[in-house]
């Protein structure tokens, strides 16, 4: 069923739990979302495809399909919608395989509805990109970030970044030369250090690096944090 408060856009919830959808649901709603439920991996991920929503919030252990399964079968199709994981433990691995498979954020049940609300808007924010959609292009070596257009190109290859890679990559050649500390970006980027672990940061930094390929321009300050070449 799909709400008739959509002022912010259509939120895709696939959450196989009644009580848990119920009250996503509902929160996502008074904050002026429309909001599609599903309750297995297969008829969540037909609805992403067919219902096109602005973000996803996907269970990780679900029936038939699961959550991280479905993200991966989204991200081949090159579908880049933000996902959002609700995973049932603090489980390391679990949230390693998810930001791997291209998700944008997780959040580990028991959670606040009010929090996981947050985190949506929060990603959609980064997908928008900065107001007015102005900001001049960043070039670093042979990588050049358009912050209006929210493209990335690496040695003239258009290169795909789900909307934290993208503004994680964003953030760093903001300043080049300068090393953030893993903490600096949490907040920076996620929004909300005092919530996450620092493996969050390390994960992404390595997707990033992997997408650009040869042409990568994060460099590892050890102990320390991350920078881009000056």
């Amino acid at each position: 069923m799909t709400s008739d408060a959509a002022l912010r856009g259509l939120v895709l919830v696939v959450e196989d739990e009644p009580a848990i959808a119920d009250l996503v649901r509902l929160y996502l709603t008074r904050d002026g979302f429309g909001v599609h439920v599903e309750r297995d991996g297969s008829s969540g991920l037909a609805a992403a495809r067919r219902l096109r929503p602005v973000a996803c919030v996907l269970d990780i252990a679900l029936p038939g399909l699961a959550g991280t399964e479905v993200c991966r079968l989204l991200r081949e199709a090159g579908d880049w919608t933000p996902v959002i994981f609700l995973t049932a433990r603090d489980d390391e691995v679990d949230r390693v395989v998810g930001l791997e498979l291209g998700a944008d954020d997780y959040v580990t049940k028991p959670f606040s509805p009010r929090e996981l609300v947050a985190r949506v808007r929060a990603v959609l924010r980064r997908t928008a990109g900065p107001p007015g959609g102005t900001g001049p292009l960043r070039v670093v070596g042979a990588v050049t970030l358009d912050p209006a257009r929210r493209t990335v190109t690496a040695a003239g290859t258009p290169v795909q970044l789900t909307s934290t890679e993208f503004d994680l990559l964003a953030h760093l050649m903001a300043r080049p030369g300068r090393v953030f500390t893993r903490e600096e970006l949490l907040a920076g980027v996620w929004g909300y250090a005092a919530h996450a672990g620092t493996r969050t940061v390390d994960v992404h930094v390595a997707q990033v690096r992997a997408k650009l390929g040869p042409a990568s321009v994060i460099r590892t300050h050890r102990g320390v944090g991350y920078a881009v070449d000056g």
